[in-house]
């Protein structure tokens, strides 16, 4: 059966369409009161990510409360490395903590890959069943996974960082063993992501967040070949990718023939469009914290970023919104794209 609202997916085939989808990064979450209620119903964050009916409700919840034009599954990016071997907790305030970490040649030959690891992470799939049954064709549902590099700063560090100087210190000191953990991820994000893709959703997003720590040497030495093949094993199919702040390699990303790429707020939407040109598919780039601003500041940077990124544009955010953003501030930016037209 049709998409009852088809905007997002006449976008990314390149039709003319008479205003631009808008969909937001972390649009499921603390935001909307009644995510919280759902967060509270469960013991932690991770019991809410492996249960397929309330991950299904909340994912839902945004196309109710704020009209956009896409829904993307609630999940984590951190279930690759649990599937793998690595168990995880979110702990408020402070983040993600791995109690184990990959140190050394003999960790990573422990690890799970491939669809082995892949089919550990069933009630995702069973989480994209029931959100398709509760959508019931109104909007697309969007897939995603984190990026190679990401995943293994996590797996390295074992928690958030400002500078994942450990995971940087292995790209340096052991390359070999780098190369080695990067192939097992990426053959695991590349079996879950076909899996999620047999079960109906239109877009993977890949998720590359600490993209701008690297520089472009290394970027170019250990994301770019395990992004390659990601793309190239899902070459049928839409996908996004978003390489947090690696303006640098924009040109080497566009080589990997991307449906969308994803744009943080660090870089104009003008420079964007001179470095990627109009034709390619652009997502972003709102600063996340614009949306702390009044309503008539929200409208005007909105519509000026509209007008510039021009048509071939998916409205979001440069990153996810964040937790304490003010709903109507929300829901403001996104009744300004929905009245807006080309």
């Amino acid at each position: 059966m049709a998409v009852k609202n088809d905007l997002f997916l006449r976008t990314i085939k390149g039709e003319e369409v008479e205003r631009p989808p808008i969909w937001l990064m972390r649009q499921a979450g603390r935001i909307l009161p009644e995510y919280r209620e759902v967060r509270a119903s469960v013991e932690n964050f991770v019991a809410l990510v492996k249960n397929p009916d309330l991950c299904a409700e909340v994912t839902v919840q945004p196309i109710d409360a704020l009209n956009v034009d896409a829904a993307i599954l609630f999940s984590d990016i951190l279930v690759i490395p649990e599937a793998m071997g690595l168990d995880y907790q979110l702990v408020e305030k402070v983040g993600p903590i791995f109690p184990k970490t990959v140190q050394s040649k003999a960790d990573v030959e422990k690890l799970i890959s491939g669809q082995e690891a892949a089919d550990r992470i069933d009630y995702v799939y069973h989480a994209i069943d029931r959100t398709l049954e509760r959508l019931e064709n109104r909007v697309p549902l969007l897939g995603f996974a984190g990026a190679p590099w990401t995943l293994f700063a996590y797996m390295i560090e074992g928690s958030g960082s400002k500078t994942f100087s450990k995971a940087k210190r292995m790209l340096y000191k052991e390359p070999e063993l780098s190369h080695m953990l990067m192939q097992k991820i990426t053959d695991t994000v590349i079996c879950y992501l076909k899996t999620k893709i047999k079960h109906g959703v239109s877009l993977v997003q890949v998720f590359d967040s600490w993209a701008g720590l690297l520089d472009i040497n290394l970027y170019k030495e250990f994301a770019i070949p395990y992004l390659k093949q990601i793309r190239e094993e899902l070459a049928e199919f839409p996908v996004t990718l978003f390489s947090k702040g690696a303006w640098f390699a924009y040109e080497e990303l566009q080589a990997l023939n991307p449906t969308v790429m994803g744009i943080d707020w660090t870089i104009s939407a003008e420079k964007s469009r001179s470095i990627l040109g109009n034709e390619q598919i652009l997502q972003g780039n709102l600063d996340p914290c614009q949306l702390y601003a009044n309503h008539e500041s929200i409208a005007s940077k909105t519509v000026e970023m509209l007008n510039t990124f021009g048509r071939n544009h998916i409205v979001n955010l440069g990153h996810g919104v964040y937790p304490d953003t003010p709903l109507d501030g929300v829901k403001h930016f996104v009744n300004t794209v929905l009245n807006y037209r080309y």
